[in-house]
């Protein structure tokens, strides 16, 4: 039975297939289309999925949206009419969009699939679609399970239970009160993007102290301990206004929002490590009132929020829960997969089995390219590569160029679901390198000096590295850890003299490219089941140089999406200071291609919006 699963027109459009309860295929839309956090409706994500399960439009079983739009549109109404007149401008903006399309799913659906589709649209709420993407695709037999996120119909956080093949919802917090908007709100204030500067927000939260903290409790949320909690929407507009905050949270915190792309100060430092160290807070209390109410050993996490790598580590380290599985592709776009496993699973009644391993196949479920496409590219585009027919000696030329220092980007496999490069749409170099990520940072990635960079780590060496179990596994990016005290240099400045972006500039472990300004690190394990060929890479690179980390970022530059096809690669490779490019058996060196001037570059960069 073939089940494709599509959210669409919010944030990070996608598809998924799911045949007999295996995923099969699942891609974001922004991937074809290089619009970075592509919102609307996913026709080429439907395309590439039917393709992957060698389907046509009319052999789908069953095609299911991931919310319930009417009842989404139910509590816009109701809010635009608790705040008459002051949501007007919101009315007026949103409701063209509701009446041409989002009130019309059917008919989208069937534009997607060529009007081939006989069968019926389910529609699923969005926080069980939610809930069914960790759950279902989980190692465990059973789990409570936490979502959290802006909001879906009314929901913006719930949690419950799965067992077997069934989830069940016990609690839900609902909007306007959303610990998602009021993350989103602080990356508003302190001048970053909403829905794409949340993570900026949180790699800039360590450079700073939690000076706000208190305030942020005591004027702008009522946290129970049970981690329920009420915002104070006097300071938050964002139900009737376009914009995430005003005059009064400015007042509150000493003066209006930073301005994008304007200096970073102090004040904005404070603010993110305060807000990051409440939603910690929010995280760990909620964490431990679902063990008291489930009794569970296990957890799993979904939602925008479970994106916040920090606040996982400390629920693992510091919670109740003996394990815990966070699905790697957390916000909307893994809810398509998550309606998807919801029809075959929970409404269709069909067995679920567990082996101790996550169905998430490595998160590996885009496009993949042969050896002939993509040398049909490269002389296409008359580019000079080297073929390797033997892997072994590609393997051990890649560790030979990180050692020296090379940065590479690797091209491999499948493409990732999900907002991490998990190896194979990545840039990955030396972790031992002192300059490494200030020449990631502003000459490849061309975004802030302050972001830092994850590292792959081979599994069965996570724990020497890093402050975690032996043989831990954080296949997905989505948990930070501290780096091990062994592997910690003495700092040369008193960290306590250190302040703001000084703290950039001083050497703090064994691999410092990867290891933030608090001595933490977003760690990815890597293994020969999940990254065959990024294991016998980092294998090759721990023989000769005794190190078993790299770093791995995504393959891209700011403000685009993670590359798909071997067209995107390589202009990429092209257009940044990348020294080496290695897709599947092909191998480009930089100096040999038609050098890329700085117009090209500029003009590369200027076709996305840097925010």
């Amino acid at each position: 039975m073939n089940i494709l699963g599509i959210s669409a027109f919010y944030h990070d459009s996608a598809a998924t297939l799911v045949r007999d309860g295996e995923i099969i295929a699942a891609a974001q839309e922004e991937r074809f289309t290089r619009k970075k956090h592509d919102n609307q409706f996913p026709v080429n994500a439907v395309e590439y999925c039917l393709q992957a399960g060698g389907l046509a439009a009319e052999q789908l079983d069953y095609v299911v949206f991931y919310e319930k739009p009417l009842l989404k549109f139910e509590r816009l109404l109701e809010t635009y009419i608790a705040y008459a007149p002051l949501g007007f401008r919101q009315f007026l903006m949103g409701m063209p969009l509701w009446l041409r399309h989002k009130l019309h799913l059917p008919r989208e659906m069937d534009r997607a699939l060529h009007n081939k589709y006989n069968g019926r649209y389910v529609f699923t709420e969005h926080h069980e679609s939610h809930a069914a993407s960790a759950f279902f695709p989980s190692p465990f037999d059973e789990a409570a399970i936490l979502t959290m996120d802006a909001v879906g119909e009314w929901a913006t956080a719930s949690f419950g239970t799965g067992r077997g093949n069934k989830i069940e919802l016990t609690g839900v917090i609902r909007f306007p009160h959303s610990l998602g908007l009021l993350y989103s709100a602080f990356t508003y204030f302190t001048g970053f993007r909403v829905n794409s500067g949340e993570y900026k927000m949180m790699g800039l939260a360590p450079y700073g102290e939690p000076k706000y903290y208190d305030l942020i409790l005591e004027k702008l949320i009522d946290l129970k301990q049970d981690g329920s909690f009420r915002l104070n929407m006097s300071l938050l507009p964002y139900c009737h206004k376009t914009v995430m905050t005003g005059p009064r949270f400015e007042k509150l915190f000493g003066g209006p929002a930073r301005k994008g792309e304007s200096p970073l100060t102090q004040r904005e430092m404070d603010i993110a490590a305060s807000i990051q160290a409440v939603t910690e807070e929010i995280m760990l209390r909620a964490a431990r009132h679902v063990h008291n109410k489930t009794g569970m050993q296990n957890l799993v996490l979904a939602g925008g929020v479970a994106l916040n790598c920090v606040g996982n580590g400390r629920i693992l380290r510091e919670g109740p829960f003996d394990n815990i599985w966070i699905q790697p592709a957390a916000g909307d776009a893994g809810g398509a997969l998550g309606a998807a496993l919801f029809v075959w699973y929970q409404l269709l009644g069909n067995e679920r089995r567990v082996d101790g391993r996550d169905n998430q196949r490595g998160s590996l479920l885009g496009p993949a390219y042969s050896d002939e496409e993509i040398r049909w590219f490269l002389d296409s585009v008359n580019a000079e590569y080297h073929i390797y027919t033997n892997e072994e000696q590609l393997i051990a030329k890649a560790a030979d160029l990180i050692d020296e220092g090379k940065v590479i980007g690797w091209f491999q496999g499948r493409m990732e679901f999900g907002p991490r490069a998990l190896g194979n749409r990545s840039i990955i170099g030396d972790a031992r390198s002192e300059k490494m990520q200030s020449i990631m940072n502003r000459k490849i990635k061309f975004r802030e000096s302050f972001r830092p960079f994850a590292p792959c780590v081979l599994r069965e060496d996570v724990d020497e590295y890093f402050e975690m179990r032996p043989e831990d596994d954080s296949p997905y990016m989505l948990l930070v850890a501290p780096v091990q005290k062994d592997k910690r240099l003495p700092l040369e400045t008193p960290s306590e003299s250190l302040k703001g972006l000084d703290k950039l500039k001083v050497k703090r472990s064994v691999v410092p490219a990867i290891t933030h300004v608090d001595y933490s690190a977003r760690i990815q394990t890597v293994d020969p089941q999940r990254h065959a060929k990024l294991h016998r890479l980092m294998s090759r690179f721990k023989e000769r140089t005794d190190c078993s980390v790299i770093i791995n970022t995504s393959f891209n530059i700011r403000g685009e999406p993670i590359v798909c096809s071997p067209e995107h690669a390589y202009r990429c490779f092209m257009a940044t200071n990348m020294d080496v490019l290695v897709m599947e058996n092909q191998l480009l060196y930089k100096e040999e291609q038609p050098q890329a001037r700085q117009h090209d570059i500029d003009e590369y960069k200027a076709q996305f919006e840097l925010d």
